[in-house]
């Protein structure tokens, strides 16, 4: 439908049609009005891969819409344009224009613009915007960062994995949707069954100046498993869709000729492979009867990438520090698909990033992230390589694998040792400040935890009291309390005056700081 038909008159978006929300986006779409009520200029919602982060971001556009406002859908990539699109079109939102270069819906006098962030940048030319929506917001290009900085418009983040630095100086408030367990549990996801598989050593391996290992380094180790690769997959997933992530394109040809020369019909998706090409590999590869059977990527498919009937995720990309590409790379197969009866999702781990992000995984799917620092920090942090030490630890309650703490099966959580209990439960006086000012806040740790948890669900939505009360914890003590305590078993003690003082001031110091 050409767009410029909307042009001579103000469009109709009163007919658009939305499908209802499930519960938690209802709350998500009210959080964010809340935040706006409260001057958050700046905000940034978080929802893992199928949570319908773009069915938000739209609804939130036709909100807008219908109030007279003017919306700006900002994607990351050009390959994303279409598909967002076709989503507007399907809930009643054709009179939109495209700012894409050559793209024949481009018409700029209609108020819901759907943008590439590459031909913003290249041109540097925004639309009249009253809200903006920033698709993959944790991917901080230049243009849109800083026009979110002068706009007076209101910014709307969407992102799967806030964990980018610098997320925290332009949005001031984060909301968690839902969380990857919550979505496994309602059957929009499916678990994910994770196979540990022959894998290349990265001991002495070439960094960059970031921390991460080099491209160069983790091809040239994976080239060595490249057969093994392709054997485990026939072994374990030959009839499952399937995408493979790899460490570089050279290493992804090379994966690529190895599946073809075995009798599978695969193909490469990269920063290389055209426009042209990569609508037809999308188009073939989304059919259900697709006789391309693997699709062979670095990072082009970790982002935005839905097809809901792959199967497995083989993990042949080495990391060591970032945990947001982990979480992309295998989001990418766990989406449900009841049409063709998909169970589960198989993660094929050549790398051994199950094992390096284990714990950090396990608590972002059962909890989310509690804040933008906090998900900067775990982008951050160097990963331990210990190959081998996790193949033979499941759960001990029902077999789930893989298992470091909290099981992502059935919820088991790993008890406490007799020696953490002590160490935890040592009778101190938690205290700040010293001489006259010392103020004492906690009879000892325990002390205090039961506090701050009973502040926690005083003031706190209920998807956020139990790491509000952990971050309160750890501002205070200077470590993170231990695993096994927890909000739900945590009896209410009453909040002491220098507890409440004492957050009622760091409170103030946020607020000023956002400010």
């Amino acid at each position: 439908m050409n767009a410029r038909l909307f042009a001579d008159a103000a469009p109709d978006y009163t007919k658009a049609s939305f499908p209802p929300p499930r519960p938690f986006q209802h709350t998500a779409h009210e959080a964010l009005r809340q935040g706006v009520r409260e001057g958050h200029r700046c905000q940034a919602l978080a929802a893992p891969t199928g949570a319908g982060k773009s069915y938000l971001g739209l609804r939130v556009a036709h909100e807008g819409l219908q109030k007279g406002r003017r919306v700006t859908f900002l994607c990351d990539r050009t390959t994303l344009i279409n598909q967002t699109s076709a989503a507007a079109d399907a809930y009643g939102l054709s009179a939109h224009g495209i700012v894409q270069a050559n793209h024949p819906r481009r018409d700029s006098s209609l108020p819901l613009q759907i943008a590439s962030v590459q031909t913003i940048d290249k041109r540097e030319f925004w639309p009249q915007t009253d809200v903006l929506i920033v698709d993959e917001c944790h991917t901080l290009h230049r243009a849109w960062v800083e026009y979110a900085a002068q706009t007076k418009a209101v910014v709307i983040g969407l992102t799967a994995t806030p964990f980018t630095k610098g997320m925290g100086e332009i949005f001031s408030r984060l909301i968690n949707a839902t969380t990857m367990h919550d979505l496994t549990e309602s059957g929009v996801l499916v678990p994910l069954r994770v196979l540990s598989c022959t894998r290349p050593d990265m001991a002495g391996a070439a960094v960059t100046k970031g921390g991460e290992w080099s491209d160069k380094a983790a091809e040239e180790r994976g080239m060595g498993i490249v057969g093994d690769v392709v054997k485990e997959w026939q072994l374990h997933a030959s009839d499952r869709k399937s995408i493979v992530f790899s460490s570089s394109i050279v290493h992804s040809k090379a994966l690529c000729a190895q599946f073809i020369d075995s009798g599978v019909m695969a193909a490469v998706f990269t920063s290389e492979t055209t426009a042209s090409e990569r609508e037809a590999l999308v188009r073939e590869f989304s059919k259900p009867d697709a006789t391309l059977r693997v699709l062979v990527s670095v990072e082009a498919l970790a982002k935005g990438f839905d097809v809901p009937d792959v199967g497995c995720v083989v993990d042949a990309r080495p990391l060591r520090k970032s945990l947001s590409t982990f979480i992309q790379m295998i989001g990418r197969g766990l989406r449900c698909s009841p049409s063709t009866g998909k169970t589960d999702c198989i993660l094929l781990d050549h790398s051994g990033n199950i094992v390096r992000f284990a714990d950090d995984f396990e608590r972002i799917y059962h909890d989310g992230v509690e804040s933008l620092d906090d998900g900067a920090k775990l982008d951050k942090t160097v990963r331990k390589d210990e190959p081998g030490e996790y193949e033979a630890k499941a759960c001990p309650s029902c077999g789930h694998a893989p298992f470091s703490k909290r099981c992502m099966g059935c919820g088991f959580e790993k008890p406490v040792s007799a020696t953490e209990t002590a160490a935890a439960g040592v009778m101190r006086e938690i205290t700040l400040g010293k001489g006259k000012s010392r103020k004492v806040l906690a009879n000892d740790p325990a002390h205090l935890w039961g506090q701050l948890c009973t502040y926690a669900k005083a003031n706190s939505a209920p998807d956020k009291q139990h790491w509000r009360a952990r971050f309160l914890f750890k501002d205070m003590v200077g470590d993170w309390p231990p695993d096994a305590w927890h909000i739900t078993t945590t009896p209410d003690v009453p909040v002491s005056p220098a507890v409440a003082s004492n957050i009622k001031a760091r409170n103030i110091r946020r607020a000023k700081a956002r400010g």
